[in-house]
């Protein structure tokens, strides 16, 4: 019988992190066509929101249903807006192992929400439901990425060499692949004593894209 997570949400002191529901289609598909999130992701582009109410509808569901993973909206508790998306993907229920991706809005940079996010997922995943590995994959020149990876106390494993392609500005302005480093880093249930109060960050996309 294949393992699934819940269907559910979590709070934090600014955060709420729930179920993607059809109203987010304007805003994620707004997010998504951002030039940072082109460049470290694999999302189409452009984005539509025909690809964003798939991505909503089937895609999320399916990654729960089929055991493989979870995908949550982060959203600011006050407004309700959407702020970033949390995926937990290529999960392994023997090993109690996922991995970890996630993107943040532009305009909500710089407020702390991708550590917040990605912390408050770990401690749910390993607290209730005894995972035992975290692993976030970042491409080497994402140091934004890098920089949320470190604060909520990550520890970097190595580098898997020419492992990734990002997407970069060519001179007439269109989009042109880039092949890239990704940095291997993890997280363990005991790596997150004192892990608490987190210093705003600049925000990140993990390179390891769950769009692919």
């Amino acid at each position: 019988m294949t393992s699934t997570f819940p269907n559910i949400s979590i709070s934090t002191e600014r955060l709420v992190l729930r179920p993607l529901d059809e109203d987010d289609v304007p805003a994620l598909a707004d997010m998504m066509n951002d030039e940072q999130v082109v460049a470290w992701t694999t999302v189409p582009h452009p984005y539509t929101e025909a690809d964003a109410h798939r991505w909503i509808t089937r895609v999320a569901p399916d990654e729960r249903t089929a055991g493989r993973g979870i995908v949550l909206a982060v959203t600011e508790f006050l407004t309700q807006r959407l702020v970033g998306v949390v995926h937990l993907r290529n999960t392994d229920w023997r090993v109690r192992s996922s991995q970890i991706a996630y993107v943040i809005a532009p305009w909500a940079r710089g407020e702390g929400y991708a550590s917040e996010a990605v912390l408050a997922t770990a401690q749910w995943l390993f607290h209730d439901q005894k995972f035992e590995r975290l692993e976030l994959r970042t491409a080497a020149d994402n140091t934004a990425s890098q920089q949320v990876a470190q604060k909520i106390g990550c520890i970097s494993e190595g580098v898997l060499r020419n492992a990734w392609t990002a997407r970069a500005r060519t001179g007439d302005g269109s989009w042109t692949e880039v092949r890239t480093d990704v940095i291997v880093w993890s997280l363990l249930p005991e790596d997150l004593a004192g892990a608490g109060e987190q210093p705003a960050d600049t925000g990140g996309f993990t390179s390891y894209s769950y769009w692919n």
